[in-house]
């Protein structure tokens, strides 16, 4: 498949909010393999639709188990919390410290359009949290904790 370029900060797609998919097509299935391979080329846990410029409600996450595709994903519960630090492909050589749910559930397609729900702790649900936030146009950098300098 392709790589594709990573918009950064200051691009005004990732302000954007994005749409439902309501087909899932040989487009939409290029379109996620290139989120892949974009995402582990650029040594990413995960890349959303609007990174790559495309203002659709996808993301990919990989935090080592293997490529998860999230097509219209929905978080339905959140639980706890604990503070990490995060970064972003669009925000490249930075990093700030977030307080993120300790557990999501989250409902979704796969790249299938098979309708799924997964619970995740920790770094699972610190980056669905984080790629969710790409498809309505917030980013880490509004997320972050105020630094006690």
């Amino acid at each position: 498949m392709a790589i594709r370029n990573i918009r950064t900060v200051g691009d005004a797609v990732l302000r954007k909010n994005s749409k439902n998919v309501e087909v899932i097509d040989d487009r939409t299935k290029v379109l996620i393999q290139d989120m892949i391979d974009t995402m582990y080329d650029a040594d990413g846990v995960g890349l959303a639709a609007p990174q790559v410029g495309i203002l659709k409600k996808i993301f990919v996450i990989d935090i080592g188990e293997g490529p998860i595709v999230f097509i219209n994903p929905e978080i339905l519960e959140t639980e706890g919390s604990y503070v990490d630090s995060e970064g972003c492909l669009s925000i490249p050589g930075e990093s700030a410290e977030v307080e993120r749910p300790y557990k999501v559930k989250v409902k979704a397609l796969n790249e299938n359009g098979e309708e799924f729900i997964l619970e995740g702790e920790e770094l699972l649900a610190r980056a669905i949290c984080h790629e969710n936030d790409h498809l309505y146009g917030t980013l880490y950098i509004d997320r972050a904790l105020e630094s006690g300098e």
